[in-house]
């Protein structure tokens, strides 16, 4: 115990500049990771609640996923020849996929939330705005990517685009005129919902951090206020 508290001390000299031994000398290692707990439950149960709901992506200027780049670029040619329509279809149901997605990301962050120990707590507690947020995305990203890229799939397979697309893709991907990340619908969208839900984590965190007061817990107002 007195290891730990010695090692926040540190980190937070380091990081901020600004802390003091009377500052941390309270803060248990069941208080640390408490905190970061209840960080990655606020941020997670904000963002899920934001982005799973319709509009969540296309109503939200900050989630929207936009066309890849290379329809983007052709999108005024495209409009040209009638298929102007077409490319907000397919804008429109790549964000309703992503919203139907999100939802299902819940137990895995919760599964990953409830499995933090103090030496996670070690890693994040003084690191910068997001690094809770960032040692969250490390932790999850794989199975979140594996959990909601076939939901994204049936959705985005329901209005017949992806399998077009695709084809259309993979043989500029050959030529050099798609990113490879680009050249699989699903695989593409996937992406983008796991990039706008840690965003929305990374604010919520960020938020918290700013003004632990506010976030109406104990035990962050005690830990992070002890942070600035």
């Amino acid at each position: 115990m007195r290891l730990f508290r010695t090692l926040l001390l540190l980190v937070t000299f380091t990081v901020t500049g600004m802390a003091s031994a009377a500052d941390l000398s309270a803060i248990t290692s069941k208080e640390a990771v408490t905190a970061l707990r209840t960080t990655l439950t606020k941020g997670a149960e904000a963002a899920v609640g934001s982005l799973g709901k319709t509009d969540g992506f296309l109503g939200n200027p900050a989630a929207r996923i936009q066309l890849p780049e290379f329809l983007a670029q052709s999108k005024g040619m495209l409009k040209m020849v009638g298929m102007g329509g077409q490319l907000d279809q397919v804008e429109v149901s790549m964000n309703r996929a992503a919203e139907a997605a999100v939802p299902q990301a819940k137990a895995i962050l919760q599964k990953t939330i409830q499995n933090m120990t103090v030496e996670d707590a070690k890693q994040v507690l003084g690191g910068g705005e997001t690094a809770v947020t960032d040692f969250f995305r490390s932790k999850t990203q794989s199975d979140l990517y594996q959990q909601l890229l076939p939901i994204v799939k049936g959705k985005t397979a329901q209005v017949g685009l992806a399998q077009q697309y695709n084809a259309l893709a993979e043989k500029g991907s050959r030529f050099g005129l798609v990113k490879a990340e680009d050249a699989n619908l699903e695989g593409y969208v996937t992406n983008k919902a796991l990039d706008a839900l840690f965003l929305m984590v990374a604010e919520e965190e960020k938020a918290i951090r700013a003004n632990p007061v506010a976030a109406g817990s104990a035990v962050l107002k005690k830990v992070f206020g002890s942070l600035k």
